[in-house]
């Protein structure tokens, strides 16, 4: 970082990025939290049926996670505030498409369009954040970045419910068009400087795309399953991706530096307990959505109105979670989290038809509680341990975890689907299956959940030994 640009003086360049970054973070989230209640109405407009409607969530999180690494990479290189900028303007142009979609098959297209722009502004936010601010206020400032993502989260259920049952679907979107644009006006007008401590160093196109195709084929494999085309294209993802890791370890400017998870045990634990606890959680908005307007009737403000206590846990525990990141061990803060998140999960895995609403409601608290001790924290982990140059990486890296965790839980998901629904609608009859399909996606998640928990502590042992001082 060129420290005569951002001096810890700075305050008002901190205010600047912070307010730029955290404005970009609500979009997104808002978003994908938003369509999840506009599903069925999707499902309706366009006679979908319930494998399309999990790839309008999927498209957008699965070209996001194959982007995300190359522009953290190209981000170093050329520049922060340009893919920045460039993710905020194509992710406005996409969502002002998305508004006139004919057809399902079109808005999945302009959903992956969507995708790539959020890679770009994903893998950006915490570098810059992590640019701008020193080791003992940088969590503060993530803490606030991440409340802005989970204020998008808890306003997208009861805002995109509201807007979804009054004005339609695509309203949902419309709405995000001057939101974009807003964004542009305060990165020209607020963000001056420009971050590239990797300028001049060769940008890995090869790596890039053996990356991208093993990881489009591993996870388009899983919504396939569990038929052999699934299966074929899981392994050819996974060799793809051991033919990568062997790349990036002989060439001198790798997209990903694997020496970075072999050497770094902080940075590898906290990327695979965030990659975990994504995976485990992020279908259950997908499937308790569909739960409460299927199974229980409700409408899609009144859903909305439901889900929102989940995220706004997160958003309020986020910033005291972040702040604490920074007097003590945030591996030890992270852990807790997942366990709470655990225990909500295992206990959904109970659920029926009849469920009470208050407990359903009581189990949302508690998964948002686990998640807002643990995403604050994690990522100053990962943040905290690595060098200048490598900042851009290790955001991008946390961006990855998560879209990559957010792609197998929905994979999971649509693979119940097919397992228990099929190739359908969800109408009364395929109700039963839907509730199989979706308590047996809570058990698997509880599992990898468990399993996070100890992927977490793992870090702790080592902690001071293996910190990079920045």
């Amino acid at each position: 970082m060129q420290e005569h640009n951002t001096s810890s003086g700075d305050k008002t360049l901190k205010r600047s990025v912070l307010t730029v970054s955290a404005f970009a973070a609500f979009l997104t989230p808002f978003l994908g939290s938003a369509i999840n209640l506009a599903l069925p109405a999707i499902g309706k407009d366009f006679n979908a049926t319930a494998l399309e409607l999990g790839w309008i969530v999927s498209s957008f999180i699965l070209t996001s996670a194959i982007f995300l690494l190359p522009f953290g990479r190209l981000a170093d290189i050329i520049g922060r505030k340009k893919i920045f900028t460039g993710g905020i303007f194509l992710f406005t142009i996409a969502t002002f498409l998305i508004t006139f979609s004919w057809n399902i098959e079109s808005l999945i297209v302009f959903r992956i369009i969507q995708g790539i722009a959020g890679a770009m502004i994903f893998g950006m936010s915490l570098a810059i954040i992590t640019s701008v601010f020193g080791p003992g206020e940088r969590g503060r400032a993530m803490g606030i970045n991440t409340t802005a993502v989970y204020t998008g989260l808890s306003s997208g259920p009861v805002i995109g419910g509201l807007m979804t049952q009054y004005w339609g679907w695509r309203s949902v979107f419309a709405v995000l068009v001057p939101a974009g644009i807003i964004s542009l006006y305060l990165i020209f007008k607020k963000m001056k400087v420009e971050w590239a401590e990797a300028g001049g160093e060769k940008f890995d196109w090869r790596g890039s795309i053996i990356y991208g195709v093993s990881l489009a084929s591993f996870m388009f494999g899983f919504s396939k399953l569990p038929s052999a085309t699934g299966w074929i294209l899981i392994v050819t993802g996974i060799l793809l991706g051991v033919v990568f890791l062997m790349f990036e370890n002989k060439i001198d400017f790798p997209v990903f530096d694997i020496r970075l998870m072999l050497r770094n045990r902080i940075f590898a634990f906290s990327g695979i307990a965030a990659l975990i606890h994504y995976s485990a959680t992020s279908a259950t908005g997908f499937f308790i959505s569909l739960y409460l307007q299927y199974l229980k009737g409700f409408d899609a403000r009144s859903a909305g109105l439901i889900m929102i206590s989940q995220p706004v846990m997160m958003a309020l525990l986020s910033p005291v979670a972040g702040k604490m990141s920074d007097k003590y061990n945030p591996g030890i803060i992270a852990s807790y989290g997942m366990g709470l998140t655990a225990a909500g999960l295992i206990m959904l895995c109970f659920i029926n038809s009849s469920t009470p609403i208050i407990w359903i409601i009581f189990l949302l608290i508690l998964m948002g509680t686990g998640f807002g001790l643990f995403s604050s924290p994690n990522s100053n982990a990962i943040m905290s341990s690595v060098e200048k140059n490598h900042l851009g990486i290790a955001s991008a890296v946390v961006g990855t975890m998560r879209m990559a965790g957010q792609m197998m839980s929905m994979g999971i998901a649509m693979m119940l689907l097919a397992v228990y629904v099929g190739d359908r609608a969800i109408i009364p009859s395929s109700y039963p299956g839907f509730l199989t399909g979706m308590r047996t996606g809570f058990v698997i998640f509880s599992v990898l959940c468990v399993i996070g928990i100890f992927a977490s502590l793992a870090r702790n042992s080592s902690r001071k030994a293996n910190i990079t001082s920045l």
